[in-house]
């Protein structure tokens, strides 16, 4: 189902070139949009992951430099049947965590110095095992396509304005200002509904899997508690909304109608089915 996903989602990103190269340059535009569309379905395939990890500054850490964050991933990595993931480290205040890599075999675990500061052991254990849960889900490479395309989507908009700012592209008598209207108006709209439809049902399968991979459903339910407190109180300041789903919690302040769209399901529900697990569990 993720293979099908990803093959969407690229197809998408080069349908969407497509089309405003034809807004914007016509024929001649489309021939650039396709290649271009080729370019960067290729670096999004190879390189998302390394993007997204140099976006937030992560930095590669080893056993030496993180012992109990190092131990918990090598653990957990073990009782997931996993091989072991790189380890990373963001320098920032906001506590929060991600996964990413394009397959098991090339996956990364990264999390903030403020996870490490507001978690136990446990509640880390069990934020780390949800991450795994998306790497043996194979949710990573997904995730990271779906940032670069919504961020393709964004630049698509941008181009738009200025084109129709600088009357560039189809004779605006032809009906080509309406369309670049609706272009600037609507892509940020899809991108918010791709990111909702890819991410909502993974984060509900990554906290199930990392129950399982933990064993302790209550620790990550504690955790998410946790982390969508501080995360509301204090948001990280360089995420962007293009990443926003690769996250275990939303790092985005959400208000009003925008919590309808937010990109992780109610934290209250996947408490709810946590704690589901966890009487399942003992009965």
């Amino acid at each position: 189902m993720n293979t099908l996903k990803t093959v969407f989602l690229m197809t998408a990103m080069m349908m969407l070139f497509l089309l405003v190269g034809a807004a914007i340059g016509g024929q001649q535009g489309m021939v650039i949009a396709f290649v271009l569309s080729l370019v960067m379905n290729f670096g999004s395939y190879w390189f998302s992951d390394r993007i997204v990890l140099k976006m937030y500054k992560a930095q590669e850490v080893s056993r030496n430099e993180a012992p109990e964050l190092y131990d918990i991933v090598e653990d957990l990595s073990a009782k997931a049947n996993l091989p072991m993931p790189k380890v990373y480290i963001m320098n920032n205040p906001t506590p929060n965590a991600f996964a990413t890599g394009r397959n098991p075999q090339n996956g990364a675990v990264a999390v903030t110095t403020g996870i490490m500061k507001i978690l136990n052991r446990d509640e880390l254990a069990g934020v780390i095992a949800h991450e795994l849960a998306h790497i043996k889900h194979r949710d990573i490479l997904t995730g990271t396509i779906t940032a670069t395309l919504v961020g393709t989507i964004t630049f698509i908009a941008e181009m738009a304005s200025w084109a129709m700012i600088l009357g560039t592209g189809r004779d605006r008598e032809e009906g080509g200002g309406i369309g670049d209207l609706l272009m600037i108006f609507l892509a940020p709209i899809a991108a918010v509904l791709i990111q909702m439809s890819i991410s909502r049902s993974r984060e509900f399968a990554a906290d199930a899997g990392g129950a399982s991979i933990s064993g302790k459903p209550l620790a990550l339910a504690s955790a998410l508690g946790k982390l969508t407190m501080s995360n509301q109180r204090t948001p990280m300041k360089n995420a962007g909304t293009s990443s926003a789903h690769m996250f275990i919690v939303n790092p985005l302040r959400g208000k009003s109608m925008m919590k309808l769209f937010s990109t992780h399901p109610p934290i209250e529900e996947r408490i709810q089915r946590l704690q589901e697990i966890e009487q399942g569990r003992r009965i």
